[in-house]
C-alpha cells in the first residue's frame, strides 16, 4: 500500500503524530525516512505525546546516542541509525530485539537495517514541499494493521475531522 498526505503546518504534523502514537501497539515499528531537517524527530515528539509519554520529558534526536527510550502507555524506542554502517552494527548493538519488543520502535534512517525490520512495519517518507509544508508517503503491507489505520486516518482528514 502506498498513500500520500500533505502536511502544510506544524499543527497538521501534530495531528498525524498524535494519531500514530494513539493507535500504536506493542511490537509496532514505524520507519521514518527523509532528508535532514524534514521533520522526523518533530513527528516523533508528537508520536510520544500520543503514547502518553510525560510531556515534561523532552524527546530529542538520538543522532549521537543512537537510541533513546521513553515510558508511556507502552515504551517508545526512538532510534537514529544514520551513524551506523549497516545491519551488522545494528545486530552487534542488539537493536533488532527492540523491533519485536513490548513497545513502539520509531526508526530514523531505517535503510541501515532494512532486512532486519519486520515486514508489518509502517514506512513514512517525508519530503520537503516548501519551508512550511511536507509531503508524506505512507508504505506498508496492504493486509497489515497499519494499512487499515492509515486509510481511516486519511479518510477522516479528507472529511475535515
Amino acid at each position: 500500500m502506498d498513500l500520500s498526505y500533505n502536511i502544510s503546518s506544524l499543527a497538521e504534523t501534530e495531528i498525524l503524530g498524535l494519531f500514530l502514537g494513539h493507535v500504536a501497539e506493542a511490537g509496532d515499528v514505524i520507519c521514518l525516512e527523509g532528508d535532514l531537517g524534514a521533520g522526523k524527530t518533530t513527528l516523533t515528539q508528537y508520536i510520544a505525546r500520543g503514547l502518553e509519554v510525560d510531556p515534561r520529558e523532552y524527546v530529542t534526536s538520538p543522532s549521537f546516542a543512537i537510541l533513546h527510550e521513553y515510558q508511556g502507555r507502552i515504551p517508545l524506542y526512538h532510534m537514529d541509525l544514520y551513524r551506523l554502517g549497516g545491519e551488522d552494527e545494528v545486530i552487534d548493538l542488539g537493536f533488532e530485539e527492540y523491533f519485536y519488543g513490548g513497545g513502539l520502535t520509531v526508526i530514523e534512517w531505517p535503510s541501515r537495517a532494512y532486512d532486519l525490520i519486520p515486514e508489518q512495519s509502517l514506512y513514512l517518507q517525508i519530503s520537503f514541499v516548501d519551508e512550511e509544508s511536507r509531503a508524506v508517503r505512507f508504505s506498508c503491507k496492504e493486509a497489515s494493521s497499519w494499512g487499515h489505520k492509515i486509510k481511516e486516518f486519511l479518510l477522516h482528514r479528507e472529511k475535515g475531522e
